[in-house]
C-alpha cells in the first residue's frame, strides 16, 4: 500500500511540475528606437502585445523598451533580434543599406498608394521573394508608413527648384537617391537624430511622415511642410520589419507558437501600416497648431518630380541584375501586389 501511495505522489508531482511549466509566464523583450509617447510604443506594439497576452490567456507578456533603452543604435536593432539581445524589435531594413536589397523596391519614388494596401503587398512580396534575406529571424510583420512629406526649417518648397542645394535628411538609400535626383544634398540618418541635426543646422530639412514629425516635435524646429497631392501615389515610403529572435520562438511550447503565428503575417502588417498612417491626421493638426505653413504640391508640379526621379527604378533593377536577381520581375510583382490590394 505504501508503494501505491508513493507512486501516486510521484505521479502527482510530475503532473504538477508539468502543469507549472506549461502555465509559466513568458515575458518578451520588445525594443524600438522611438520615444515612449510615439504611436509605435503606445498603440502599434502595445496592441500586438495585448493580443498575444489575451490569446495566450496571460502566458505571453511583453516588456516594451522605447528609445533604444536596451542599448545600441537604431541600425543595430535587427541584429539585436537575431542575436537575442531583444526578443522582438521594430526597425527599418533600410537602416543597413544594401543588406536587404529585395525589400527596397517599395521605397522607390511614387510606388505607394496607401499604407494599408501597400503593407499587405509588402508582406506577400516578402513571403514570395525575400524570405532568404531574413532567414536568421522569425519575421512577424512587414509594413510601410503613410505618405512622406518634406519638412524645412527656413525655406518654403513650392517647386523642385526650391529643393536645389538644400541639405535634406533621408531615411534609406533609395530615398536619399530620390532627394539627390531633385537637386538636394541628401543626408542619410536614422530619424531619432533629426531634431538635433535640425536645431544645429546640420540639415535644412527632413523627409518624414506627419505621425513621426509630431513625435519628434518638428513643429518646434521647422516652419514649412511640403506635402504631395494625396490623389497621387506617395512621394516615398519606408519599409519596416518586426523580427523575432528565432531561438526564442522555437523555445516556445507548441500552443504558444500558434499564438505568435496567429498574430503574425499579412493582417498584422496591414494593421500596423493602417495604425501608423492613421496617426498622420493628428500629426498634421499638430503642425498646423504649431504655425506651420503647409504647401500641397499639385499634380502638375509632381510630374516634374516624377520625371526627375524616373531613372531610379531602372537603376534599382540594374543593381538587382548585378546581384543575379531578376529586378524587372520583382518591380513588376511589387507594383501588381500594390494594385491588387488598393481599393
Amino acid at each position: 500500500m505504501k508503494h501505491v501511495f508513493k507512486r501516486a505522489a510521484i505521479a502527482a508531482a510530475i503532473l504538477s511540475s508539468g502543469f507549472a511549466a506549461h502555465a509559466e509566464t513568458i515575458t518578451l523583450k520588445v525594443h524600438h528606437f522611438l520615444g515612449p509617447t510615439s504611436i509605435q510604443h503606445t498603440t502599434m506594439l502595445k496592441t500586438w502585445c495585448d493580443n498575444i497576452t489575451k490569446d495566450s490567456k496571460g502566458r505571453l507578456q511583453c516588456q516594451i523598451y522605447p528609445a533604444m533603452q536596451l542599448g545600441g543604435t537604431p541600425p543595430q536593432l535587427f541584429d539585436q533580434a537575431r542575436d537575442g539581445v531583444a526578443d522582438v524589435v521594430w526597425t527599418l531594413p533600410g537602416y543597413t543599406a544594401g543588406r536587404f536589397p529585395k525589400m527596397e523596391v517599395f521605397e522607390l519614388p511614387f510606388m505607394m498608394t496607401n499604407a494599408e494596401a501597400t503593407s499587405r503587398a509588402t508582406w506577400d512580396y516578402y513571403e514570395k521573394f525575400a524570405q532568404d534575406e531574413f532567414k536568421d529571424v522569425k519575421v512577424l510583420a512587414m509594413h510601410v508608413h503613410g505618405p512622406g512629406n518634406i519638412f524645412t526649417a527656413k525655406k518654403q518648397i513650392k517647386t523642385m527648384a526650391d529643393i536645389k542645394g538644400l541639405k535634406l535628411r533621408g531615411p534609406t538609400r533609395l530615398t536619399t537617391k530620390l532627394l539627390a535626383s531633385m537637386g538636394a544634398t541628401p543626408v542619410g540618418m536614422p530619424v531619432p537624430a533629426v531634431p538635433d541635426a535640425l536645431s544645429k543646422g546640420v540639415i535644412d530639412g527632413a523627409v518624414i511622415p506627419y505621425e513621426v514629425a509630431q513625435t519628434l516635435k518638428i513643429e518646434e524646429l521647422a516652419r514649412y511642410t511640403a506635402e504631395t497631392d494625396r490623389g497621387e501615389n506617395a512621394l516615398y515610403t519606408t519599409v519596416f520589419v518586426v523580427p523575432m529572435n528565432k531561438a526564442k520562438y522555437e523555445s516556445l511550447p507548441a500552443d504558444l507558437k500558434k499564438v505568435i503565428d496567429k498574430n503574425s503575417g499579412r493582417e498584422l502588417s496591414a494593421m500596423l501600416g493602417k495604425m501608423q498612417a492613421g496617426n498622420d491626421v493628428p500629426g498634421k493638426a499638430k503642425m498646423i497648431a504649431g504655425g506651420h505653413t503647409i504647401t500641397v504640391i499639385p499634380k502638375t508640379e509632381l510630374d516634374n518630380w516624377k520625371r526627375a526621379s524616373a531613372s531610379l527604378s531602372n537603376e534599382w533593377v540594374s543593381d538587382m541584375e548585378k546581384k543575379g536577381i531578376n529586378g524587372s520581375n520583382l518591380l513588376h510583382e511589387a507594383q501588381g501586389l500594390i494594385a491588387k490590394y488598393t481599393k
